[in-house]
């Protein structure tokens, strides 16, 4: 009579086994967007569709998390309501770095978190707005893009938020005058505006809300992709491999 014990090691065997061969055969898609130092084309180009062609803090933790997981993956980088449209249609699709809302909870499957974001509010350089809090802005036109987080926060809120399609306009509206405020994150807005205008460092007038960021894949994705991705990571954190990915970027 087979043992306990052997049908148990045989069962654990198999599940091995079928995480492994689950993994080797499926590809995931991944999708990112313009948004240095978290991520960013190393081309020039507004667009990238090969992961070499795509670096970044979040690329970077990508890249060496689907590595060690040994899960088969294909990186591009377009505009971001692109890459949402995408991954909520699409099996073996995945979207980085997102905020994880009670709104999108439902649309995807979450690893994570990967890094973390900071809501901030720039004004151009030299200008006398100053806030105390988040409702100290009620009173300025704030430009935002289309899909974000921060956007679709204050838009809810009832701010005035005008929406771009991308957030690459922004800095140039903030330069020109056509909105007072630029609502971006604390470490990406600077980097945008220097690549994008010639009006000098911005003014970062308010951070106003942390937000920890994922990886949110399609959810008629295998879970066991998911989970064995989940298990990576948390393995990566504990041994100090993610904190020295985000100190190399500067956080």
């Amino acid at each position: 009579m087979i043992k306990i014990t052997q049908l148990l090691a045989a069962a654990a065997l198999a599940l091995s086994a079928s995480v492994q061969s689950v993994s080797a055969d499926t590809s995931i898609s991944l999708f990112t967007e313009q948004y240095p130092p978290y991520s960013m084309t190393t081309t020039g180009q507004p667009f990238a569709h090969r992961g070499e062609d795509i670096d970044g803090l979040c690329p970077s933790i990508m890249k060496e998390l689907f590595k060690r997981a040994g899960v088969d993956y294909q990186m591009r980088l377009r505009n971001w309501s692109y890459g949402q449209q995408r991954v909520q249609r699409r099996k073996d699709h995945g979207l980085f770095c997102a905020v994880r809302t009670a709104e999108r909870e439902p649309m995807y499957q979450w690893v994570g978190p990967v890094t973390e974001m900071k809501g901030a509010l720039f004004a151009k350089p030299g200008s006398k707005i100053e806030l105390k809090s988040l409702e100290d802005a009620r009173r300025y036109r704030i430009g935002g893009y289309k899909g974000d987080y921060y956007a679709d926060h204050l838009i809810k809120r009832g701010f005035n938020v005008n929406v771009a399609p991308s957030d690459t306009e922004n800095p140039k509206r903030l330069q020109l005058g056509t909105i007072d405020l630029w609502i971006s994150d604390a470490l990406a807005g600077p980097y945008l505006a220097a690549d994008l205008t010639d009006m000098g460092p911005i003014k970062n007038v308010l951070v106003y809300s942390v937000n920890p960021v994922y990886l949110a894949i399609n959810p008629e994705t295998d879970p066991k992709i998911v989970n064995k991705l989940q298990a990576t990571l948390d393995a990566m954190r504990s041994s100090g491999e993610l904190a020295a990915i985000e100190q190399s970027y500067g956080m």
